[in-house]
């Protein structure tokens, strides 16, 4: 048992002890309760029983809000592991994207042997809803002071989330009115607090919900945290067609008129920067600019404001180097110098995204029509909108490489976004995505089955798994490809040696050319199989 311990459970127990050491010299938990927890840390054996023995000393040091835990039910001396479903997997090469169906608790396990610190967004809509979190999780909402029950499911999970991060790595998570006081604590404790960044109020509904309340409900809320705020930096937005009228394309890409060239404030006049201030010879015709003296057909410009010498922002050096970036204008009988804007994304016009956040196509009729149109009737209630998780990973900062996770998948809306914004950029970002496989009126094969397999099947491929294509999202769109691996949490008790044979170690990118190789890093990677027969 020693032997064989798992290095990613011995990097969890102790990162468990350090939280828990810190509470205690916080005086948050008395000494004696933090030494006893430590002691059942240690003897813990699996990352289950690690976090459920955390939790019981869990508390929000910095509001004094508490919740009551109550533990993820026990699975038993079982293994969860991976199976592909070959029916709903399909390979048009590309990008391998992944779905897992099943509890995503056991999933987000699983995927810490493949992806631990490697991902760098994740998205969650968690069921918050007193008649969405099923029997185990169902929020009670005439209490007002706890949600139990709701953050006790995701705690563990935000803790695994955590873990699978990379260190520039980013959360978002929507959540209700009536929520979100609590969850942003929940994110506090386990994220840290001086890695929130914002509060984002999505305006998904400007006509509002009439819930006859007195007031009309317009947006829900969406944190954002970092998992270290020191090593990431936030993103810009790519330009909506109707704020991209003022651009224009040059020889270096997109740019249009910016900020006078002229200083302006305490530091403007001549005498507080000599060095800046000097003449500027501008070509009447082609409205060339030199900083040499010029005769004849030039007009010599100097920086005035109200007939007092001023100076220029930028050195000589600087006009003399970037010429081509100044632009100039006549006003009357003289002429003003701006500098040319240029969009932060490449050659993509951008622009600063703000905390309200509002566009049309957040709107919830939006994303329904979006999903009638790939299936042609309604199947799912408040599905989010494409665009709406595109633009977060486009504040994200995403490069062209990473990995995206939603453990909350849902519709697949997440899959759908990362699809649309590699086709708008070129990217090769990768989205893997997590779904249980809830039965409802709507979907009497559960909504894995029924919607988030089916419409990525038919937004990659143009068909669906029955090569029908009788749907009218292809009058507008083409495909757009890459490949699906779909795999479902399966479970097998942990005394039972064919799971050697079971697990299928190509779906955590292994290939092992012996069993026995295979056999030792099954022994180290999955729980509860440390307990290997003495002698084999």
């Amino acid at each position: 048992m020693e032997r064989n311990e798992l290095q990613s459970l011995q990097e969890l127990k102790e990162e468990e002890k350090i939280k828990i050491l810190d509470r205690a010299s916080n005086g948050i938990l008395e000494k004696e309760n933090a030494d006893f927890l430590i002691k059942l840390i240690d003897n813990a054996e699996n990352k289950t029983e690690v976090l459920k023995i955390s939790a019981l000393g869990m508390t929000y040091k910095r509001t004094g809000f508490h919740f009551d835990v109550r533990l993820e039910k026990n699975g038993g001396q079982t293994i969860r592991y991976l199976k592909k479903n070959e029916n709903l997997s399909f390979d048009q090469g590309g990008i391998t994207h992944k779905l897992i169906i099943g509890d995503n608790y056991p999933a987000l396990l699983n995927l810490l042997i493949n992806y631990k610190n490697k991902i760098k967004v994740i998205y969650i809509d968690p069921p918050y809803g007193k008649d969405h979190l099923g029997v185990f999780a169902q929020t009670n909402y005439n209490n007002a002071i706890t949600r139990d029950n709701l953050l006790s499911m995701l705690y563990p999970r935000l803790i695994l989330a955590r873990q699978l991060l990379k260190d520039d790595g980013v959360i978002f998570c929507s959540i209700d009115d009536r929520n979100q006081a609590y969850v942003k604590c929940l994110f506090d404790e386990v994220f840290g607090e001086g890695n929130f960044l914002y509060m984002l109020s999505v305006v998904n509904n400007l006509n509002g919900n009439d819930n006859s309340s007195g007031m009309i409900e317009t947006q829900e809320h969406c944190l954002f945290y970092a998992k270290n705020k020191d090593y990431f930096e936030v993103g810009v937005l790519p330009l909506d067609d109707e704020d991209s009228s003022d651009w224009q394309i040059d020889d270096l890409g997109y740019w249009k008129l910016g900020g006078s060239l002229k200083a302006t404030g305490i530091n403007a006049p001549r005498e507080a920067r000599p060095n800046l201030f000097f003449p500027i010879w501008i070509n009447k015709q082609t409205l060339e600019i030199s900083l040499e003296e010029q005769n004849n057909n030039w007009h010599k410009l100097i920086p005035l404001t109200d007939g007092k010498e001023m100076s220029w922002y930028w050195s000589k050096d600087k006009f003399i180097k970037d010429k081509d970036e100044v632009i100039v204008k006549k006003v009357g009988e003289s002429y003003s110098l701006y500098k040319k804007q240029r969009p932060q994304l490449g050659d993509l016009p951008s622009k600063r995204a703000k905390t309200t956040f509002y566009s049309p196509k957040y709107a919830n009729a939006n994303s329904n029509k979006e999903l009638k149109e790939i299936f042609k009737e309604k199947k799912f209630d408040y599905p989010k909108a494409s665009f709406f998780i595109k633009d977060l990973i486009s504040i994200a900062n995403t490069n062209h490489n990473d990995i995206i996770l939603d453990f909350f998948a849902g519709s697949g809306t997440t899959g759908h976004a990362v699809l649309e914004l590699n086709k708008q950029d070129g990217g090769n970002r990768q989205f893997i995505l997590v779904t249980n496989n809830e039965i409802t009126d709507l979907n009497p094969n559960g909504i894995a089955l029924d919607v988030t397999s089916k419409r990525l099947k038919r937004i990659m491929s143009g068909e669906c798994y029955d090569e029908s294509k009788d749907f009218k999202w292809l009058e507008k769109n083409t495909p757009y490809g890459d490949s699906l691996e779909v795999s479902e949490i399966q479970s097998i008790a942990s005394s039972d040696h064919s799971v050697f044979e079971k697990i299928d170690e190509k779906l955590y990118g292994k290939d092992f050319e012996n069993i026995h190789d295979k056999i030792e890093w099954i022994c180290k990677e999955f729980e509860l199989t440390c307990r290997k027969i003495e002698g084999e």
